[in-house]
């Protein structure tokens, strides 16, 4: 399993130069830590021209010049959200969808079920997104992917996965895209088993350096107790 998941970070992050959003859900192999990862890339100006804001164990991005602005609707969002026992991460504002979902009993696949891909075509980005849920006791995962059907992408495929914990020190993978390319390519199959050993800090460097330098824009590494809360919320900008 280690051996598959340095493959797969390899080929998935270290030797893709674009991978887009992606988001890790795991298992420490420190303390009985959960763990949460989620970076952002971007290729033209508009996305690079973000960071990410950490309040308390909320995440959202913000622009870095308010000035250069020209589209806020797809990269200015809220990306991790906390309810008791819940936590969320998404590349975009479905994580306000899921949270309310669950705020009026509903579940994550509902929430989901009324969002689609993202609208910029040709690129029609997927919306990835997950969630760990320890309400019932033993920690539950989804994770979930919304894609343009590769027939008519006007209309949306989703995917939703239940997997197993991850073992300790390993994590699921999921990205936006397949590598670079015009259009771009978006992901495929199922989340894959990737390294999540170490520290915070560690897995932080880690997959900040992984990440191609001249399209990585912000990364963050969540731990989270075994009550669903959060202990600790790391950031890498690369605008401060």
């Amino acid at each position: 399993m280690q051996q598959m998941a340095s493959d797969n970070f390899r080929r998935s992050v270290v030797d893709n130069s674009y991978p887009g959003r992606g988001i890790v859900v795991g298992r420490s192999d420190q303390d009985d830590s959960l763990v949460l990862l989620y970076w952002i890339m971007g290729r033209s100006e508009n996305s690079r021209n973000r960071r990410f804001v950490a309040e308390g164990g909320e995440l959202r991005t913000e622009p870095v010049d308010l000035s250069k602005v020209t589209d806020p609707s797809l990269v200015i969002y809220e990306a991790m959200l906390e309810r008791p026992g819940v936590q969320i991460v998404t590349n975009g504002d479905q994580t306000r969808t899921i949270e309310r979902a669950l705020a009026d009993g509903g579940r994550f696949d509902e929430a989901l079920q009324t969002r689609e891909r993202e609208p910029d075509a040709p690129n029609y980005t997927p919306r990835i997104s997950a969630m760990v849920d320890v309400r019932g006791g033993e920690p539950a995962l989804w994770l979930s992917i919304l894609k343009a059907n590769v027939f008519d992408p006007g209309q949306t495929d989703r995917s939703y996965f239940r997997p197993a914990l991850p073992a300790a020190g390993h994590g699921l993978l999921i990205t936006t895209y397949e590598g670079d390319g015009d259009p771009l390519p978006s992901f495929v199959g199922e989340p894959r088993v990737v390294p999540c050993e170490g520290t915070a800090e560690a897995l932080l460097e880690r997959y900040w350096q992984a990440l191609d330098a001249d399209n990585r824009v912000s990364l963050a590494v969540k731990t989270v107790a075994p009550d669903g809360s959060t202990r600790e919320l790391l950031l890498r900008n690369r605008h401060t």
